[in-house]
């Protein structure tokens, strides 16, 4: 049973309500626009002869793929010499009994050096907030919680030659706090993925792919022996562009938690299903939103429905993004 009062539960409601409606008041707005969404400086100038009707500029421009799927990420990578700042948050809510809520938030650096190679410089600060819950001790606090970085390599630009477009990343991450309990500890971990997109529709429809595995090593504070686990999975997204600046989406994930770096003890799975947002405000500027629920799990062990043990049950995930 949640521990909050009915009173703060309605206010939270309420919160939670009004900010869905600001943020679909946002996407209407700029998907009724009148004019073109984008459109090149050059389009207005007609490319016929003198005479002939101007030519009308398609408001549906190209989109980079990257963050157009949620939690699966696109082949795209971006276009050499861009530079931006992003804000990543993540949350997840919902364990076996009790109330918990754990929200991380990312201040990032991406560049663009090549046409092949992008990374991207991270810190870290989460917040948990876990009463009640089976396995976990009660914890309320905000921490600084480590670095990462993430290095993208581009093995096939889609485009014209190739309806496909294919990239590799890795990124290794420290951390000083763990990300489920909270606790204190000494954490190295490093995920490698392999990203498969394509465009369905041009311009349109597009679908993507990701193949995961995401080896970890901790101890936590005044423990003497290493713990060595590892998750794999592989993720599905397709992503619809209902207007010049506004796709929906939905996507699907499949996550499985090992004791270990190989695939032989498997402590639990998980499927998460959800939909996804992604409003392009300006050339530059970018929001992407993201939630998902686990619809079916099991742990090793546990007799009883979902995988509340390795994972959440719901999952949240918004990036606002300023190239320069």
């Amino acid at each position: 049973m949640s521990q909050f009062p009915s009173e703060r539960r309605l206010y939270a409601r309420r919160v939670a309500t009004g900010t869905a409606m600001a943020i679909l008041l946002v996407a209407v707005s700029f998907a009724l626009e009148d004019e073109p969404a984008f459109a090149d400086e050059t389009a207005s100038v007609p490319a016929t002869a003198p005479g002939s009707p101007a030519v009308t500029p398609d408001p549906y421009h190209e989109l980079e793929s990257k963050y157009l799927f949620g939690f699966t990420t696109g082949s795209d990578i971006g276009e050499e010499g861009e530079k931006s700042v992003e804000f990543e948050s993540t949350a997840a809510f919902g364990k076996r009994h009790g109330s918990y809520r754990m929200i991380e938030q990312e201040f990032e650096f991406e560049s663009v050096p090549t046409q092949f190679f992008a990374y991207e410089l991270s810190a870290h600060v989460i917040n948990h907030s876990s009463d009640e819950v089976e396995g976990l001790d009660n914890v309320h606090r905000t921490q600084f919680s480590g670095f990462s970085t993430t290095l993208s390599y581009l093995i096939i630009g889609r485009g014209p030659g190739s309806p496909i477009g294919l990239a590799f990343s890795v990124e290794p991450e420290w951390a000083r706090v763990d990300g489920t309990s909270g606790v204190r500890t000494r954490d190295f971990s490093t995920a490698f993925k392999l990203i498969a997109d394509t465009e369905i529709l041009p311009n349109k429809l597009y679908a993507a792919v990701n193949a995961l595995y995401q080896p970890n090593m901790g101890k936590a504070s005044g423990d003497l022996a290493w713990s060595r686990t590892a998750t794999a999975g592989v993720t599905g997204a397709l992503a619809y562009r209902v207007a010049p600046k506004v796709t929906v989406g939905g996507e699907m994930e499949y996550y499985r938690a090992y004791e270990g770096f190989g695939f032989r003890s498997l402590d639990g799975h998980a499927l998460y299903i959800g939909p996804t947002l992604y409003f392009q405000f300006t050339p530059k500027t970018f929001l992407s939103l993201a939630f998902s629920s686990q619809i079916t799990g099991h742990a090793t062990g546990d007799s009883r429905s979902l995988d509340l043990v390795d994972f959440e049950r719901h999952r949240a995930n918004a990036k606002l993004e300023f190239e320069f």
